[in-house]
């Protein structure tokens, strides 16, 4: 083609797994897969157990859509790591997956807002950053109710750098008419899901990690107050305010420092009542999150406290300024004093 004049097109033809008969022969489950013996092609068993998180979002879909039929799913190709097998074995007419075409599936998930319908993006963390200007400008300028299911929020483990669920706070809390809901447990993410789809002012966001949930009861479908946190225990002089799935890692924290431990919920709104009156009865506070710390949650926090005058000592425990390595959830939870162990010494250290 280099000796050719003039434009030139080169579409070259590819096959998924080509040269591995195990991965030609089923390309979706070779897609992302864990350490293997090639020679046999047999991938280890999952261990069973607790359900993910992708899982109680995909059964939650699959419930809610058998009782409305106006909700639409969206997927920029991740049907099965986002649990959406299932639905779209039921539900065929109302499932959509446009390929890997963030943009499209923001936009498009906008149009069916207009027209009537309820529709939810299921999209990891990291991918929703491509369609950031698509958020902006043809979801909320329009105050649009579409559901934004952001899995894989946080740290994700061996994906490494480029999947690192780390900047989704940041970079929607500073957009307008956007309620952002962090749970703390699988329950708590139906009921925010839940929420988010029957809140009809505009765009709300749901995020959840990678991984399983922690096993408590599931409850009966309810909205949540916006913008509402609750206070879990009750402690002298500091107060931990946690967003998400951290919740038991802080909540050892909190047992082994006797400080008060408060389930913060929303990003956005942030309850901002709440925080005072934790700024008035405690002589420090903590905020804890698995997002960056610069303009995430525990900023939401300072810039409350700021806006009216509030002196309390702030330390703010999140993932740090730098591209987070490759690594499983616990090693580096563990390297980024982020479990029970490395947030009480960051705590300790700081009120020193």
């Amino acid at each position: 083609m280099r000796d050719l004049k003039g434009p030139q097109f080169l579409h070259i033809m590819t096959k998924k797994g080509r040269g591995y008969e195990p991965a030609e022969k089923d390309p979706i489950t070779f897609h992302a897969v864990p350490k293997f013996d090639p020679s046999s092609g047999c991938l280890p068993k999952s261990s069973g157990g607790l359900p993910s998180y992708s899982k109680i979002f995909g059964d939650w879909l699959c419930e809610t859509a058998a009782k409305d039929n106006k909700l639409m799913a969206i997927t920029p190709a991740m049907r099965e790591g986002s649990g959406m097998v299932e639905f779209s074995r039921k539900f065929p007419d109302r499932y959509f997956d446009v390929a890997i075409a963030e943009q499209h599936a923001v936009t498009f998930a906008a149009g069916l807002a207009i027209g009537g319908y309820k529709p939810i993006v299921a999209i990891y963390s990291t991918f929703l950053q491509r369609a950031y200007d698509q958020v902006l400008h043809d979801v909320a300028i329009q105050k649009l109710p579409v559901l934004f299911a952001i899995d894989r929020a946080g740290i994700v483990g061996a994906d490494g750098q480029t999947h690192q669920g780390a900047f989704d706070l940041s970079y929607l809390r500073c957009i307008p008419e956007m309620v952002i809901m962090t749970p703390s447990d699988e329950n708590e993410c139906r009921q925010m899901l839940y929420t988010g789809y029957h809140y009809n002012d505009g765009p709300s966001a749901v995020r959840y990690p990678r991984g399983n949930a922690v096993g408590v009861e599931l409850t009966p479908l309810e909205k949540l107050p916006i913008g509402k946190g609750i206070v879990k225990r009750r402690g002298e002089k500091l107060a931990i305010l946690n967003f998400g799935t951290l919740m038991p890692e802080a909540a050892k924290v909190a047992e082994s420092l006797n400080a008060t431990l408060v389930d913060m919920r929303f990003v956005k709104p942030l309850d901002e009542a709440l925080i005072l009156e934790m700024a008035a009865s405690h002589e420090a506070l903590v905020t804890v999150e698995e997002n960056a710390i610069m303009g995430g949650a525990g900023s939401g926090v300072n810039e409350v406290l700021m806006a009216h005058r509030k002196p309390v000592p702030v330390l703010n425990i999140g993932l740090p300024d730098f591209f987070i390595p490759q690594g499983t959830q616990e090693e580096m939870r563990a390297e980024l004093g982020l479990d029970a162990a490395g947030m009480e010494a960051k705590i300790k250290a700081w009120l020193a």
